[in-house]
């Protein structure tokens, strides 16, 4: 099945997709101009490949579908709405621009990086597990973690004799056990902490996607903070990476703070309060704000 998407302007898909180019091929990856990924739609696994075929300003996607089950109208649908989120597709960028003009430093950075949107993951479990894979541990470790995790558990697509992986589904972690999480390279609490929510999950007494409903932030954050193994840091980290809460900054993330030094503070070690601080004057887009440094730190930005 062949779709077209049409974004709303201005958005740069080059650039928005540019940070899975160090991806795995069978799990999530932007390689020669089209990015793919598996998504779950119901209970099928549908490969997605897309490219651009538009402009930043007037901006279309080609999107291809392709699984080894067929493809209905209605899963095409469903597709597209995922589409649509994982890369914040319906976002107009325009009042974000008009929200940071008076600080002279980010408008500068959102000028060098127009069209530029914050990816999310399909689920807010997958951004929870990420982040709390990624605690207290570089990326790159915490990646091959994830990755192991996923080509572990994840459901399996063959399409074209090529195999994809899914991320694994709560119902599927909470049947594992502590050893098999550790074999992932994951320590023993992290490996608690995962399983613990796996199975609140899986028995129906925990629901992430609801969150992204809920108006006010610390309401969030408050609630997420009762669940073992999740502190400030990974939740405002899965709010903005699984719940498009643009408002959210994970200030003490430590690679966050290099990025706000670099541009704002000379590249002097920064608290997260500080972090917090210098974010105030970006308002409810600090989250977006804080997507655009990290890519303008990875993509050697000068202003």
């Amino acid at each position: 099945m062949k779709i077209v998407i049409k974004p709303t302007p201005p958005f740069d898909f080059d650039l928005s997709a540019r940070i899975f180019s160090d991806g795995d091929r069978q799990i999530r990856k932007y390689e020669d101009w089209k990015y793919w990924q598996v998504l779950r739609v119901k209970d099928k696994l549908i490969l997605v490949i897309a490219k651009a075929t538009g402009t930043i300003d007037e901006p279309e996607l080609s999107v291809e579908l392709k699984s080894d089950r067929e493809i209905s109208d209605e899963d095409g649908k469903t597709a597209v709405r995922i589409i649509c989120s994982l890369f914040d597709l319906k976002l107009d960028l325009k009042p974000f621009y008009e929200g940071v003009k008076r600080d002279e430093i980010m408008l500068k950075l959102a000028h060098r990086l127009r069209g530029l949107k914050s990816g999310t993951t399909s689920t807010v479990f997958e951004a929870l597990i990420c982040s709390i894979t990624e605690q207290q541990i570089s990326l790159k470790v915490a990646f091959a973690m994830e990755k192991k995790l996923i080509k572990t558990f994840g459901d399996v697509l063959k399409v074209n004799n090529e195999i994809y992986y899914a991320f694994p589904r709560p119902q599927k972690l909470a049947s594992t056990t502590i050893e098999q999480l550790r074999k992932c390279g994951l320590s023993s609490k992290k490996s608690e902490y995962i399983l613990d929510i796996s199975n609140l999950i899986a028995e129906g007494k925990l629901d992430l996607e609801r969150f992204k409903d809920y108006e006010d932030p610390e309401d969030i954050v408050e609630e997420l903070c009762r669940i073992r193994g999740i502190g400030k840091w990974t939740a405002e980290l899965t709010m903005v990476r699984g719940m498009h809460r643009l408002e959210a900054i994970p200030a003490d993330d430590i690679g966050l703070r290099r990025c706000i030094s670099r541009y704002y503070c000379n590249s002097r070690r920064i608290s997260g309060e500080e972090a917090r601080k210098i974010a105030e004057k970006w308002g409810k887009w600090k989250g977006l704000a804080s997507f655009y440094l990290i890519v303008a730190g990875r993509s050697e930005v000068e202003i």
